[in-house]
């Protein structure tokens, strides 16, 4: 069996391949399934939304005599049958309740509910409201910071590269991350709160660099491109895609390490405030390294390699081989 060394060897003088590009029809029928199953799945699951965006009361409870999350329900559908609840133990000393929105004498009954059923002082239980304009206002920001950082993207790739059709791959490959993370919220019932938002772009940014790093390969290798390399536009991609392949690798595997310690061992022993951010930086990752090499590097490959001097390179390429003798 051959050490990661040797495959990276292997990868990086193409003694190894995988076919990024070359398979990319099947890459993009998985890719078009993942999107459209994650665009469908709010219609069999909504996606559910915090109290930041939706607007509710919010109680938090200090010094409880028991954490059982049940107990808080319990108190909450006392007051108002059927309310919708959700409680988190936020520290080892306080549990929040957030509720749908509730009148002053329903927030006054479930707060002394809260305080019979914790056996804390009225005191010890504090209440917040937060309105429907509030959460609109979230809601409205976090659409213009995700707007504002794709036009940004656009622009500084297409300054940096100097083709506009590496900008278009690029975005479509941030956009595949950012729809699967939704999708695999709205599956499993996870809450998008503001953390999460701020997941969500941090993982746009990582799967930004990871793109950009394999770009610049990409641009590296294709300047070199027919005659003189012996390859193919769509092959000398290919071969940037290759040869930081084991660098992608190890960078997904350095970034979800000590996310996946927070979220599967952190979370558990009671730190649940960082759950949010450090679940969409988890999966948004994974997704990243993906979507980085199965979307946008054959994407790019497909806008560029109709051009007509690349075309016509290309074909003097297989003419020389086909003349030569070498299979195809």
């Amino acid at each position: 069996m051959r050490s990661m060394s040797q495959l990276g060897n292997d990868l990086y003088s193409g003694k190894t391949s995988f076919p990024f590009v070359q398979r990319r029809r099947l890459w993009f029928i998985i890719a078009a399934v993942l999107v459209i199953g994650a665009a469908l799945v709010p219609l069999f699951r909504p996606v559910q939304f915090s109290i930041e965006f939706t607007g509710g009361s919010q109680f938090t409870v200090s010094n409880p005599a028991s954490f059982d999350q049940g107990l808080a329900t319990q108190a909450v559908t006392s007051v108002v049958p059927g309310a919708t609840t959700r409680v988190t133990t936020i520290s080892d000393q306080a549990i929040r309740v957030q509720t749908d929105q509730l009148g002053p004498d329903e927030t006054q009954a479930v707060s002394a509910a809260l305080s019979t059923t914790y056996e804390v002082p009225r005191s010890e239980v504090t209440d917040s409201f937060i309105g429907p304009t509030w959460g609109a206002d979230v809601t409205r920001q976090s659409l213009w910071g995700l707007s504002i950082f794709l036009a940004l993207t656009f622009l500084i790739l297409a300054l940096y590269f100097r083709t506009w059709k590496m900008s278009v791959a690029a975005i479509i490959g941030l956009v595949d991350v950012l729809v699967i993370t939704i999708g695999v919220y709205a599956v499993f019932g996870f809450e998008i709160s503001p953390a999460a938002v701020i997941g969500f772009l941090t993982i746009l940014s990582y799967a930004l660099y990871d793109t950009t790093v394999v770009f610049d390969k990409v641009r590296e290798n294709t300047r070199e491109d027919g005659e003189i390399s012996g390859r193919t536009f769509a092959e000398s991609v290919n071969l940037a895609a290759n040869q930081t392949l084991i660098r992608s690798i190890n960078t997904t595997v350095v970034a979800i390490l000590p996310v996946g310690a927070i979220l599967f061992i952190g979370v558990p022993l009671g730190a649940r405030t960082l759950s949010d951010i450090s679940l969409s930086i988890f999966v948004g990752t994974i997704v990243a390294a993906y979507s980085t090499l199965f979307v946008a590097v054959p994407m790019y490959a497909l806008l560029r390699e109709k051009e007509k001097p690349i075309a016509q390179r290309d074909g003097r390429v297989r003419a020389a081989r086909e003349k030569a003798g070498v299979p195809a």
